[in-house]
């Protein structure tokens, strides 16, 4: 037969008591209950709650907004006053870019850039890119990857200038700025539909 320690059992039942005061159980007739505590409408609104500042950033002031909002559009909307030609784009891209896209844009520790193969292998802008536009977008926003958005204009629409020459889509005296640009029509336009779905049955 084993023993209870009365001094063991009186340390043991006040903290299983204060568990399960703590936990809002109820014992009746050798069956537990939960009850439930309900917050009230004062402590609901004040859990919800919002400072009116977080403590951390600055205001969103014009000129900061401008600097972000450099996009440029299919159609050319947002493109820059400038310009570049295919040699100004060569000494751009010798300085900037073949580091990681290689001498000629065959790739390297970065993607190709040219090559026309029409089967899209390896994805380049020569095969894959539908609008000349946005390549002067996602140079001037993301490149050179060590320090994005430090080119000026000029230097865009020289690279861009580079870019298509070298994949046999521009002439090589060709000078691109905010008129000539938009013209340029990408020979893989035609791999690419305006996606119009708006849901439900519709979607394709």
């Amino acid at each position: 037969m084993i023993g209870t320690d009365a001094r063991v059992l009186s340390r043991v039942v006040p903290a299983a008591t204060l568990a399960i005061t703590m936990l809002g159980l109820s014992i009746t007739g050798g069956r537990v209950s939960v009850t439930y505590a309900q917050a009230t409408p004062r402590q609901r609104a004040s859990s919800t709650a919002l400072p009116d500042t977080f403590g951390f950033g600055r205001p969103a002031t014009p000129d900061a907004i401008a600097k972000l909002d450099i996009d440029v559009m299919p159609d050319g909307t947002g493109l820059p006053p400038g310009s570049g030609t295919v040699a100004d784009g060569a000494q751009t891209w010798g300085r900037f870019c073949r580091g990681c896209h290689g001498p000629e844009g065959e790739g390297g520790s970065a993607a190709p850039l040219v090559g026309h193969d029409p089967s899209g292998r390896p994805l380049t802008v020569g095969n894959h890119w539908p609008y000349a536009t946005t390549l002067y977008d996602y140079i001037n926003r993301a490149m050179p990857r060590t320090a994005p958005g430090t080119l000026t204009p000029d230097q865009v629409y020289g690279l861009a200038a580079w870019i298509l020459a070298k994949n046999e889509i521009i002439a090589d005296d060709a000078v691109m700025n905010a008129e000539t640009l938009p013209a340029v029509v990408m020979p893989a336009l035609g791999r690419f539909v305006p996606d119009d779905r708006r849901g439900g049955p519709e979607v394709r």
